[in-house]
């Protein structure tokens, strides 16, 4: 099976079986995808270090967003807003231009959507939830 077959399948598990998809007491942000109205509502709890404690989503759309969604929240639980844009920016790189992140930074099942760089109409599916965490902590952080 080549590889390509297997980030598919990676999103396509993670778009059916959305980790975090729940609503959760506490801050939240509303975020509507420009392009293609996917939409979602980000939901976390941040601890008294700075640290996210808990993170969640309810949303709906296309296959790589709600993968995406589910993928972030997994990503950045424990994390912090430092830590959180590291990642994002990353992200960000691997999904415009497909280069990879450098051995310090763990995207883990986030690189199953590297091969999105080569489709310019789904970039912002891709970040979606990536831009929703932008949003919230640039308002509260």
């Amino acid at each position: 099976m080549m590889l390509q077959d297997l980030y598919r399948q990676l999103i396509m598990e993670h778009a059916k079986n959305r980790r975090n998809n729940r609503k959760l007491e506490g801050e939240h942000t509303h975020y509507k995808n420009p392009t293609c109205g996917d939409v979602m509502t980000l939901y976390w709890k941040m601890d008294e270090y700075g640290k996210i404690e808990d993170i969640s989503f309810i949303g709906e759309g296309c296959s790589i967003s709600m993968a995406s969604c589910s993928i972030m929240t997994e990503l950045v639980r424990g994390k912090t807003k430092k830590e959180v844009h590291e990642k994002r920016e990353a992200m960000e790189k691997l999904i415009r231009s497909g280069e990879r992140p450098d051995d310090s930074i763990d995207l883990g099942d986030a690189l199953s959507l590297e091969g999105v760089h080569k489709l310019r109409a789904r970039h912002n599916c891709a970040l979606m939830p990536w831009q929703a965490l932008d949003k919230a902590f640039s308002k509260r952080y």
